[in-house]
């Protein structure tokens, strides 16, 4: 099951050292982790959802400028969403569906697309770090990894030193175990792609 490690809404940490710039600075992990579990705790007892307002009044504490963001982030990590103006909790299988394809700019593209000669170092770096963002496991980012390199045809356009997409994505390992980002190498690889097609 994918896992959510509670960032921080406004630098992503999931420690209490957050970047200098960032607007829950001097606030600490825990606290941050329970404005994210007041919301799940609501939000995991309504199955069928409840409006904003409802949530608002319904959370254990005073609601915070904390819990708007943490459920900012829930949302555009699609934990959560809203339909009918009603939010929901994803279930496990419906999360794991919903980030199998990357929705946002500029995954989509490399996604839609796929790498291109000039760009494949990038690309598959940006895949591997995005599933690792989303929460994937390893095994399930290398399946979704060497699936989109297949499917988008990227293996067969060629130009990979590695034998093999699975070998090509364990190459990339040390992205996921280091938890590094995927907007620069995305953008790297979208404006190539974009040359390209």
């Amino acid at each position: 099951m994918p896992t959510f490690r509670y960032p921080c809404p406004g630098c992503r940490t999931t420690n209490s050292l957050h970047d200098a710039d960032c607007e829950f600075e001097g606030v600490s992990w825990p606290t941050i982790e329970k404005a994210y579990t007041d919301l799940l705790a609501v939000l995991t007892a309504e199955a069928d959802g409840l409006t904003e307002p409802a949530l608002r009044e319904a959370v254990a504490d005073e609601w915070s400028g904390l819990h708007k963001a943490a459920l900012g982030t829930l949302e555009r990590e699609q934990r959560v969403v809203r339909d009918d103006d009603l939010l929901r909790l994803l279930t496990a299988a419906e999360f794991k569906e919903r980030v199998s394809e990357p929705t946002r700019e500029p995954m989509r593209t490399v996604y839609e697309h796929g790498s291109v000669p000039g760009c494949h170092d990038n690309a598959v770096f940006a895949m591997v770090a995005w599933y690792e963002m989303v929460g994937l496991s390893w095994p399930e980012t290398k399946e979704n990894v060497v699936d989109w390199l297949q499917s988008s045809g990227a293996w067969d356009r060629g130009g990979f030193e590695e034998s093999s997409p699975e070998e090509l994505v364990e190459s990339k390992r040390h992205v996921y175990d280091e938890g590094y980002g995927w907007k620069e190498k995305g953008r790297a690889a979208k404006g190539v792609i974009e040359r390209h097609v």
